[in-house]
């Protein structure tokens, strides 16, 4: 616990010496009036940014600029935190608990959204939000003809050929403690023949082609559905829920009251599959994910029978 606790403090130190030595694009004082919103690298984070900042920008008077491709989850809590951005536009229960918040992630959604809005609150001034509606967890990923032929629904069935299969996985997942690859061969009690770290962009295209034999994707990623690609069910229950959802500060809050009620209202407006159709317009035709998301708002008239 101690060398965990070292290392998540060395991680934040890091990231804060990035963040307070480099003038990072996007990043620096905000203007008045003007509401940042940070995202991932990954196109989920970004459409669901430019939702929020479509959404602020039809009903407020406020300007918006957008802060995307920040590398890490970690780097998004420090530049929130630093006041270098305002709203964090995906943030995942799973992933905040086991690396911001130094915790074992809790296995039961609700408990584990409890706990984050109350750790949140209470450590950082921040608000988290509930959830946009849906969970992005990492999903063991075969092709529709290789789960065909070993007849392979869960992720239990992969026992029985593992040893000759090739699992291509995130780079941060194979060594990472708690959800990752030691900890889920700890509650399966199996091991793939080979496991190979790779970004997380490639590990569609590597199955699909068949330089990899599983691979672990995101559940909503849209190339699960252009590749014609199974996802296994976790029937043990390995990985926690990451259920997504945006954060802000309170002091945010305190100077734009108005945008706690639009924050609020998109929660429960998204589930996974619209969140899959959503990712896959933009990953594979190839839409830009704001032009996605104002399609979206503009067809739910910006969720505005949701009130506020």
């Amino acid at each position: 616990m101690k060398k965990r606790l070292f290392r998540t403090s060395l991680i934040f130190a890091l990231s804060a010496a990035l963040l307070a030595g480099c003038s990072l694009p996007g990043l620096g004082g905000g203007a008045d009036g003007t509401v940042r919103i940070s995202t991932l690298t990954h196109t989920e984070t970004q459409v669901l940014g430019h939702m929020l900042r479509l959404l602020i920008e039809e009903e407020t008077d406020l300007k918006v600029e957008m802060v995307e491709n920040l590398g890490t989850s970690i780097i998004q809590h420090q530049a929130l935190t630093d006041s270098q951005v305002d709203i964090t536009a995906a943030r995942y229960t799973g992933t905040d608990m086991a690396s911001i918040l130094d915790v074992e992630p809790m296995k039961d959604p609700d408990e584990a959204m409890a706990f984050v809005q109350k750790e949140f609150d209470e450590r950082f001034d921040q608000v988290w939000y509930d959830s946009y509606g849906f969970q992005n967890t990492y999903a063991f990923t075969v092709t529709a003809e290789l789960a065909e032929q070993e007849g392979l629904e869960t992720v239990s069935d992969l026992e029985k050929v593992a040893d000759s299969l090739t699992l291509g996985v995130d780079n941060n997942w194979l060594n990472r403690q708690g959800d990752g690859y030691p900890g889920f061969v700890e509650a399966y009690g199996f091991e793939f023949g080979e496991a190979l770290p790779m970004s997380i962009g490639l590990v569609y295209q590597a199955v699909k082609s068949g330089k990899m034999d599983v691979v672990l994707a995101y559940s909503t990623d849209g190339r699960l559905k252009a590749f014609d690609l199974k996802t296994l069910k976790d029937d043990k229950q390995f990985f926690p829920p990451y259920e997504t959802s945006p954060v802000t500060r309170k002091d945010v809050l305190e100077k734009h009251p108005e945008l706690d009620g639009l924050l609020k209202r998109m929660a429960g407006t998204i589930d996974a599959e619209t969140m899959t159709q959503l990712n896959y317009e933009a990953d594979v035709n190839k839409k830009e994910p704001a032009i996605v998301a104002k399609e979206f708002l503009e067809e739910h008239n910006y969720f505005r029978d949701k009130g506020e």
